[in-house]
């Protein structure tokens, strides 16, 4: 059975009325006009023939993507109780699963959405089970630096600089990456000429391989034997040589490393999957974190409080590879995004300005206040010389620019300066052993600091100044010594950076772009703001106001939101009760698809307006992704489809929909007026030519696997370019190989796209 997706995709140039996340004030005054203002040729303007090429569309860049249609009276009509549950589950989860608006209406959106807002209110126990293995999330940064050295601390081991550790798991786990380092590293001659290792030939390279597997099959069916308490420290026990062969990867087969492991504890299985790796293993926690997190996106209970965490995250981006950070996310995510996402904003701020991670990601901790002890200046001491170290004003620009004020926040260079100076000492104790956030008062930069129309002291008082008032320079020499209060300093900052009008504003800007739309509307933004002012920047109160504003309950915002490719692959997950059978697979198409989890070098974090993630090759993609999916393609991946049309057949809203008398009642109803969906333009007449006459089955099944996985009609042309996908299929086509390909060409059609 052959896709050709070609077709589909080019059929929608997606419209969902969007600007980059780049400027988030300008944004907010850019004034939308209907499609029919602009000034883009008649030929931008409609669908583009199904034989053009996919370049074709990708080239034609911001006229794909106008912007959307001024509201009216009509799209503001309110959503019906159904479409605003669908709403909440794309909005504040990722997405429905089969049966889940039923319950929920059922249950009520307002009491759905009161009990996310409380999320330990709600059991997780299917999740929970899941992430069992993957015990590397809940490391502490010191224990994940211990079994997971970079290859640094292993040269010093190797070179007697620093001890192996004590602990025999975490000693068994170095001897095995010294024993590779040596057998790695480059040797010279007494002249200091490298000398050149023997190479293997391509069969000498094989029989080595080979024997290899042989002597790691031959040790681990003796360990078998053991009780299961008992084999990892029979492994430690095991010639170095040996355990390099039973661990490497590909040596064992899955089944026996699953028999082998099963009885380990996680520390076990962490020095196991150590021992496997290079002499730097830590992208072990890298994929393991990665894999956690779409798992919690497609099982977890708890929608919003997964949403909110990976909002955040983005928000407070941290770049994972980078130096010491792969230790730290994992906590920094736990400890710090996580626990704060449904909090305070200046609560959740202040933890990331004291986070390991943060410290070394924007390097602060390498900051030094010209005028510090640490830097040799002591009043004290009239002989201490100073010395050449000083600012890195990394996170002072970023705290202002990224996190709080905005770009357009009314700082100046000056101010960048300041903040750096303010926030000096503040870093990570043992920052090469997984040590936790420190403040530093000899790296401190002493005395006062003028700050954004304030004068701090070092105590933390704050008092407001006249412009007139300011000195010329923000802060400089001074008599004081910087003290351990000193840090109070930099609290008192990130508390006004908090309660100030324009981080209200960015905040709010921020929210409402991700919620309601990419161009947010400017009274919701207004709303918001009102919100953050009263509540102290609650960000519950915040969502309360989103979820009961009549922006979000809006026939114009409704299913106007391109997914990122996190949110596709969850919701595909999710809306075809398909279990998640191999999560690296999935980390993996997420990268693929150009969102590579905890890996955004840029502090901006990854846009999440529709131009970045939407156009002809993207949707093709995602459509092949689909189709592999559905067709057994996909690694070891199961999927079900008689299984996810048996379900939709049996909730009210997927058997509501079929209409046996004739082929016509079987096919997916135009949108009643005013109910147009914002992101097509195209009407029927616009569409392809009318398609063969449709199969009664398939079309009744294309309907019903429509409203369980989409859950909102999908336009004429989706489903005329569906029938004639069908249309192409020969007659005698295995009924479940259709059934498949209907699956992959629902969650691979533009609407599918929406939340």
């Amino acid at each position: 059975m052959k896709l050709s997706p070609l077709a589909l995709v080019l059929a929608f140039p997606l419209s969902a009325g969007v600007l980059p996340r780049a400027n988030a004030q300008a944004m907010s005054d850019t004034k939308m006009q209907s499609p029919s203002q602009q000034d883009a040729p008649a030929d931008e303007m409609r669908p583009p023939d199904s034989d053009r090429s996919s370049d074709t569309f990708a080239k034609k860049g911001k006229a794909a993507f106008p912007p959307k249609p001024a509201a009216t009276s009509a799209q503001m009509l309110p959503l019906n109780p159904r479409d605003r549950v669908v709403q909440m589950l794309n909005r504040f989860g990722y997405g429905p699963r089969p049966g889940d608006v039923d319950r929920v209406l059922a249950m009520g959106a307002d009491k759905w959405f009161e009990q996310q807002l409380n999320p330990a209110s709600l059991k997780d126990a299917a999740l929970d089970s899941k992430l069992r293995d993957y015990p590397t999330v809940n490391m502490t940064p010191a224990l994940a630096a211990q079994v997971y050295p970079f290859v640094t601390q292993v040269d010093m081991v190797t070179e007697g600089k620093m001890p192996y550790p004590t602990d025999p798991l975490d000693n068994a786990v170095m001897e095995v990456q010294v024993a590779k380092r040596v057998a790695n590293k480059t040797h010279r001659d007494a002249d200091g000429k490298v000398i050149a290792k023997p190479e293997l030939s391509e069969a000498e390279n094989a029989a080595k391989k080979q024997r290899e597997k042989e002597r790691a099959t031959q040790l681990a069916a003796q360990l078998l034997v053991l009780p299961r308490n008992q084999r990892m420290a029979a492994i430690v026990k095991l010639p170095v040589e040996d355990r390099i062969d039973l661990t490497r990867n590909g040596n064992l087969t899955g089944d026996q490393h699953n028999l082998l492991t099963s009885g380990f504890t996680a520390h076990e299985r962490e020095a196991f999957n150590a021992m496997s790796g290079e002499t730097n293993s830590a992208y072990f926690l890298r994929d393991e974190l990665a894999q956690a997190r779409i798992l919690r996106d497609i099982m977890t209970e708890r929608q919003l409080e997964q949403v909110m965490t990976n909002f955040w995250f983005n928000h407070f981006n941290v770049y994972m590879p980078k130096d010491g950070d792969q230790w730290y996310t994992a906590s920094y995510e736990r400890e710090v995004i996580r626990k704060h996402a449904l909090g305070k904003f200046g609560d959740l701020l202040l933890a990331t300005a004291q986070s390991p991670a943060m410290m070394v990601y924007l390097d602060n901790y390498l900051s030094i206040g010209p005028d510090s002890l640490a830097n040799g200046v002591d009043p004290r001491n009239p002989d201490a010389k100073r010395g050449g170290r000083g600012l890195n004003e990394n996170y002072g620009r970023e705290v202002m620019e990224l996190h709080t004020l905005s770009v357009n926040g009314g700082y100046s260079q000056g101010d960048v300066t300041a903040l750096s100076a303010i926030l000096t000492g503040w870093g990570v104790d043992r920052v090469n052993q997984g040590g936790g956030f420190a403040f530093d008062y000899k790296r401190h930069e002493p005395g006062p600091k003028y700050w954004l129309g304030y004068r701090i002291n070092e105590d933390g008082t704050a008092t407001k100044i006249a412009a007139s008032e300011m000195p010329k320079q923000s802060f400089g020499p001074s008599d004081q010594v910087a003290t351990p209060e000193s840090i109070k300093q930099g609290i008192t900052a990130l508390k006004i950076l908090a309660a100030s009008p324009q981080t209200a504003h960015f905040v709010s800007q921020m929210l409402a772009q991700y919620f309601i739309a990419d161009t947010p509307p400017p009274a919701m933004v207004a709303r918001l703001e009102k919100t953050y002012a009263s509540t102290g920047g609650d960000i519950k109160e915040m969502l309360r106001t989103i979820a009961h504003s009549p922006e979000f309950n809006s026939r114009l915002y409704f299913h106007n939101k391109v997914k990122t490719p996190e949110e596709f692959i969850a919701s595909v997950f999710r809306a075809t009760a398909t279990t998640p059978d191999n999560p690296g697979q999935l980390s993996n198409s997420i990268r693929d698809l150009g969102e590579p989890l905890y890996n955004k070098l840029e502090p901006t974090g990854y846009y999440l307006t529709a131009d970045i993630w939407m156009n002809s090759n993207a949707l093709k993609e995602r459509l092949n992704f689909s189709y592999n999916l559905t067709t057994g393609r996909y690694g070891s991946q199961k999927f079900d489809a008689p299984k996810l049309l048996a379900i939709g057949l049996m909730t009210p809203s997927g058997s509501g929909q079929i209409m046996p008398t004739s082929t016509q009642s079987a096919l997916p109803a135009t949108p009643t007026p005013g109910a147009k969906r914002v992101g097509y333009e195209a009407s029927a007449q616009e569409a392809a030519p009318t398609p063969p006459a449709p199969r009664v089955g398939p079309m009744v099944t294309m309907r019903v696997l429509e409203t369980t996985m989409i859950g909102t009609p999908v336009s004429p042309q989706t489903n005329q370019l569906i029938q004639k996908e069908l249309a192409s299929q020969p007659e005698s086509a295995d009924p479940v190989g259709m059934l498949n390909l209907l699956s992959a060409l629902v969650m691979g059609s533009p609407e599918f796209q929406l939340r």
